[in-house]
């Protein structure tokens, strides 16, 4: 699971989370991505994904 949740740099070693975090919640609280929106299981702050009408 910690591999899917950040990623490492392998020049410098940066690590970067690869998941969105909650904005109304502390740090480290992580959002689901669902296929139509970001969803957080802890506060229910949903963020929805935008559709492009071509």
């Amino acid at each position: 699971m910690a591999q899917k949740m950040y990623k490492v740099d392998s020049k410098t070693g940066k690590i970067t989370p690869t998941k969105r975090t909650c904005p109304r919640c502390e740090k480290g609280t992580y959002m689901a991505e669902h296929f139509d929106r970001f969803a957080c299981g802890r506060c229910g702050y949903t963020e929805f994904k935008r559709k492009d009408n071509k």
